[in-house]
């Protein structure tokens, strides 16, 4: 018997090697052929060099202009058919819905859909002509028996609200892309006396990076000289919610308030934390909450869908509701003033993600789906 095939579809490479590179890889020790099409923005040489066929797909993540939608799923198609996959795994929000339209048209009955956080068009209940458009089509195109990753039942609650899903559909839910326990480890604390709190997120306004900025701001003239507050990741200008660069820039002081463009090696970044802050507005399960558990480290969030799985209140980190600056400020002056607190939540962090976040359990969960699909 010929071996089987999968095609993954994301937007971009370095997300990919980022969240399903792994899952790709074992599916390939697993006897399928496996190839992955996004746009290749430097990352593709080590997609191939695992093994993985590559095929560079580049579309806009937010556009709406017709033709160029047009074009693109003219793009999708023509990759279908070449590859002719028996499995399709769909990530992000537009290849999911593209991704879906075509392999109702090729008649592709083994789709496997990730939704992996609704996106820009969803957040803070935005109402566009573009979320309208993108609900008719996800209507049109999952009614069928295809699979259904999500990684919180809120998306799932919301999705089925709108009336989006068929009871055909097989829904599994798996809590994120799941963490590597032996590549990210506890590691002792730095020193106290200068505490750093770190935010690992690409720089968009829809995490949270105004609040932190003025959260910081708030205890500037308390804790200058004692704490740093460390912004990491790049600009993501693909997205509409991109913080600009040169507003990064002029916030970065070098000494209390520091924008480290992306670190390939974000483990230093964990290392030389104790506090790790995500103050998002809404997520799918956000790898670097989840990175932040592994390594031992206390968390602060939001009470935001994807956001709040990741912390027991009070166990291992703190909750504070969406957009709240002076209450993100006052949990952070809470972990400063009580060091003891930071390692027991710090510990709590690490136990939550030997339970729940492993990612042998989330590797082990989409090759029983790819297996039962063939």
């Amino acid at each position: 018997m010929s071996k089987k095939s999968i095609l993954f579809v994301t937007n971009v490479d370095w997300f990919f090697v980022s969240h399903r590179l792994i899952i790709a890889e074992e599916a390939k020790k697993n006897g399928f052929d496996v190839y992955v099409a996004c746009e290749d923005t430097g990352s593709s040489a080590e997609i191939i060099s695992r093994g993985v066929g590559f095929i560079n797909l580049s579309f806009s993540r937010s556009g709406i202009n017709p033709v160029f939608e047009i074009i693109t799923l003219i793009k999708f198609l023509r990759i279908y058919i070449t590859i002719k996959p028996d499995i399709v795994h769909h990530i992000t929000l537009k290849p999911v819905i593209y991704g879906s339209l075509i392999a109702k048209i090729l008649r592709i009955k083994s789709v496997v859909n990730a939704v992996s956080g609704l996106g820009y068009n969803f957040t803070e209940g935005r109402k566009s002509i573009t979320s309208k458009a993108m609900i008719v089509l996800m209507k049109f195109s999952f009614q069928n028996s295809i699979s259904i990753i999500f990684q919180n039942k809120d998306d799932f609650k919301e999705l089925s609200d709108m009336k989006v899903l068929s009871p055909q559909n097989k829904i599994y839910f798996i809590k994120g892309s799941g963490v590597s326990l032996q590549k990210y480890y506890p590691t002792d604390f730095p020193d106290f006396s200068c505490i750093r709190i770190a935010m690992p997120c690409r720089m968009l306004w829809d995490k949270g990076v105004k609040e932190f900025h003025e959260a910081a701001e708030l205890l500037r003239g308390k804790y200058f000289g004692k704490v740093q507050f460390i912004l990491v990741g790049k600009a993501d200008s693909g997205n509409k919610a991109c913080v600009p660069t040169n507003l990064l820039m002029r916030w970065n002081d070098g000494n209390y308030f520091k924008w480290v463009d992306h670190k390939k090696n974000i483990f230093e970044i964990y290392e030389k934390a104790h506090i790790i802050v995500l103050p998002s507005y809404r997520e799918g399960m956000p790898k670097t909450l989840i990175e932040a558990c592994a390594m031992g480290r206390a968390i602060i969030t939001t009470d935001a869908i994807g956001c709040r799985e990741c912390v027991d209140e009070g166990i291992n980190g703190l909750k504070v509701p969406v957009k709240d600056i002076s209450n993100l400020a006052l949990a952070m002056q809470y972990l400063i003033s009580n060091p003891s607190r930071i390692i027991e939540m710090g510990r709590e962090s690490r136990l939550k993600a030997e339970k729940e976040f492993d990612i042998i359990n989330v590797i082990s969960k989409h090759l029983e789906i790819y297996k039962q699909l063939v």
